[in-house]
């Protein structure tokens, strides 16, 4: 991709260095453990309500300080962020107490896409994004454990059943529902063919184009402007991989941004 895309190259080993300081986190955690009554996964469903709750993530919060660091190091290397905001970023990394404060503060601040509250004012503008990051690999865990005791199918909403989270990535199984895919904790879930954001179905209503090589989609929603990208698993080799399949789209952002799709 660097060698066809030089343009994309140093996002492509922006999200490398990215997927494996997380991959290098989850080889260091301990399995979550979490209990229920047999009426609370049920309820919680019913209302569109998360599965997990802060508590339930299981954080072991020096770890979570180094992902949180070297991931805000790996953006700033790329210039994603500015150096002052990067300074004060550090300075919450160093700060044990307010930085576990924020990231549950942050959490509460998004249970799902339509009910995010806004952060308190003065916080550098990229510091949510980069608490999602961070947190990533410990919500991954935790999705790993839950998917295993829930039906997905129950679930009919555009938001993730585990986190809360938005859709980032998709994916076209053989047969049935398309299937979203979570920015924040990867969990997946099957949803219809509507835009995930604002839930435009009318005919025509979203523009789908593909890959050269038909193994990738776009649908770009002519409604609200968004996009998602998919993985078209219909006869293909191997299952989605997300990590792996996000990087390998990187051409078709570019692509979906210039027909004035936002991602």
């Amino acid at each position: 991709m660097k060698a066809d895309h030089p343009e994309l190259s140093e996002a492509i080993a922006m999200q490398i260095e990215l997927v494996e300081l997380q991959r290098r986190m989850q080889a260091r955690m301990s399995t979550p453990f979490v209990q229920h009554d047999h009426e609370f996964v049920p309820a919680r469903m019913r209302r569109g309500e998360r599965l997990v709750d802060f508590a339930d993530v299981q954080i072991e919060w020096s770890d979570f300080r180094l992902v949180f660091r070297q991931s805000a190091d790996v953006l700033q290397r790329y210039e994603v962020i500015e150096a002052v905001d990067h300074a004060l970023i550090q300075l919450l990394a160093r700060d044990g107490n307010r930085l576990q404060a924020v990231t549950v503060d942050y959490y509460a601040r998004t249970p799902r896409p339509d009910a995010v509250v806004p952060a308190a004012d003065g916080q550098p503008a990229i510091l949510d994004q980069l608490l999602a990051v961070a947190l990533r690999p410990f919500l991954a865990r935790c999705a790993d454990v839950w998917m295993t005791r829930v039906d997905p199918a129950k679930w009919n909403r555009p938001w993730c059943l585990i986190c809360g989270g938005e859709p980032d990535f998709s994916v076209l199984p053989s047969s049935g529902d398309r299937w979203l895919i979570c920015g924040r904790c990867t969990a997946q879930w099957p949803f219809t063919t509507a835009c995930p954001f604002c839930g435009n179905d009318t005919p025509g209503g979203v523009t789908s184009f593909a890959s050269r090589d038909g193994r990738y989609r776009v649908y770009g929603c002519n409604e609200c402007r968004k996009y998602l990208k998919a993985y078209d698993g219909r006869g293909a080799g191997r299952p989605v991989m997300p990590a792996v399949d996000t990087i390998a789209t990187l051409p078709l952002d570019a692509a979906a941004i210039q027909r004035g799709y936002d991602g």
